[in-house]
């Protein structure tokens, strides 16, 4: 009975023993956690304080820098009304705290803030990100979405600029504009719901309509890239001109009115949009100024159907602005009245922030996937390509389906020709490479129609070499395509 008593006393001690430096460890660990949580919110209320206490003591409107040049200690002018009779506000210089008039805020909040981005990019693509100055024409449901992902993102200074007013129509796709907003300057509600964001990025606003004359004061600076999410198609065409012709990077929205399938949406040159009429007006008005391709673009391929693109009644508003004409996106079309889905400007806002922080960032994205599910492409290239095979060697068995076909042109050749990077539809066909290989998945190439003859001449019939015949660029790019599908074929089984 005595022994029984202290074997169980003996397990009873150490039970207790154990717990009790189980307990001791798990205080221990939630001591630790409740430190660093306090640490943390301390720094969180500094930083909230620092901000009311400079919000306090510095009007809202002189929180921004100045488009317009004068001192920062002179008053602002009085309110001036541009020629739709919108208030054209000239915003001054941010408070003085701080050195160089900016206020300084403690980096380690910055760089916690900034966390996510700094594992993706790096450090140095961070900090180019945050060296970088952006320039975004347009703040409604593309250009909202794109300043406002922009500064999340870190980047250091951004200028928007827009003549037009939040409406009750803004709020279906507007990033941040609430009914508080509606019948003040976009790019002014704008800025204070960035101020609340990241009050460290150096915001600028010009509530006035972008146009050639004030072209040189509205994009000095010299901007890292320019924004264009305009819906008036002159104004748009005209801004993309200038950035062209002063080697000013650039990347602009199509039309997401009328759109609905989020599959569409596509980042490619201008010369390769399809199925969007405001890509099409705008691609044609800029080849009668002698520009044909250069400008990046989002656009949706999906085909507008009558159903979507049925105008709506314009409201009564919307004459009184004056000036109706100009607001026009396509022929008999207005943009303040064409069907738009909130979430599809949203999206292109999206395309947009994401292609501009991953370029600026140099994250390594090679080129985009261009024009998914294109059936008839895909048939028309396994025909020509069975009949290639005829020509050459008397049968026209392939080892390959329509999938393949697919696969090849979209997935390993990202819809482009190997040699001249061109992206037509109607131009692109596949082709055998090396004469001496078979009609595998690693021996057929991308190229237009009149590329892929001489290819046929030269190569699969004379018998010349592919390094005589192309340069080492083109020969360089074939092999890493091909080292891709390789390794991706493991995957395809």
């Amino acid at each position: 009975m005595s022994n029984s008593l202290s074997n169980y006393s003996s397990r009873t001690l150490a039970f207790l023993a154990a717990a009790g430096i189980a307990t001791t460890s798990a205080v221990t660990v939630l001591a630790t956690l409740g430190i660093q949580k306090l640490e943390r919110s301390k720094k969180l209320a500094d930083l909230k304080q620092s901000i009311d206490a400079s919000i306090k003591s510095t009007p809202s409107i002189s929180r921004s820098s100045s488009l317009v040049a004068g001192s920062a200690t002179e008053k602002i002018k009085p309110i001036e009304l541009n020629e739709y009779g919108v208030p054209v506000r000239h915003v001054k210089a941010a408070s003085t705290r701080g050195t160089g008039g900016r206020i300084e805020y403690d980096p380690a909040l910055i760089d916690e803030q900034l966390a996510r981005n700094r594992v993706f990019l790096g450090e140095d693509g961070l900090q180019k990100i945050r060296e970088s100055f952006v320039v975004v024409v347009g703040c409604g449901g593309v250009g909202s979405w794109v300043i406002a992902m922009l500064v999340r993102s870190g980047i250091g200074k951004i200028r928007i600029i827009d003549f037009d007013q939040v409406t009750l129509s803004s709020l279906n796709r507007h990033a941040s504009a609430t009914l508080e907003d509606v019948g003040t300057p976009k790019v002014e509600s704008l800025r204070k719901y960035l101020e609340k964001v990241a009050p460290w990025v150096e915001v600028e606003t010009a509530v006035e309509l972008w146009n050639k004359d004030s072209a040189d004061r509205l994009l000095q600076g010299s901007p890292t890239i320019v924004v264009d999410a305009i819906d008036n198609i002159d104004t748009k065409v005209d801004l993309l001109e200038y950035c062209y012709r002063n080697k000013i990077k650039v990347i602009s929205a199509m039309g997401a009115g009328c759109k609905a399938d989020p599959t569409r949406i596509q980042i490619d040159d201008i010369s390769g949009t399809a199925e969007d009429p405001l890509a099409r007006a705008t691609r044609r008005r800029l080849r009668l100024r002698g520009i044909v391709n250069g400008i990046t673009v989002v656009f949706s391929s999906e085909k507008p159907s009558p159903e979507k693109a049925s105008l709506l009644p314009l409201d009564e508003e919307v004459f009184r602005q004056g000036k109706v004409g100009e607001l026009g996106v396509l022929q008999d079309f207005r943009a303040r009245i064409l069907p738009v889905l909130g979430t599809m400007p949203g999206m292109f806002g999206l395309a947009l922030a994401t292609h501009i922080l991953t370029d600026l960032g140099g994250y390594p994205v090679d080129e985009y996937i261009l024009g998914r599910n294109r059936v008839k492409i895909y048939d028309n290239a396994l025909h020509s390509l069975s009949g290639q095979r005829m020509k050459l060697e008397g049968t026209q068995k392939l080892p390959l389906d329509q999938s393949d076909v697919g696969y090849l042109i979209e997935e390993v050749f990202r819809g482009r020709s190997v040699v001249s990077r061109e992206s037509g539809n109607n131009r692109i066909m596949l082709t055998k490479w090396l004469k001496e290989g078979d009609w595998s998945l690693q021996n057929i190439v991308l190229m237009t129609k009149e590329e892929s003859k001489k290819h046929v001449k030269r190569v699969l019939i004379d018998g010349d070499s592919v390094s005589d015949v192309y340069p080492q660029s083109v020969l360089d790019l074939v092999k890493r395509r091909f080292d891709e599908e390789k390794h991706y074929s493991i995957y395809r089984e």
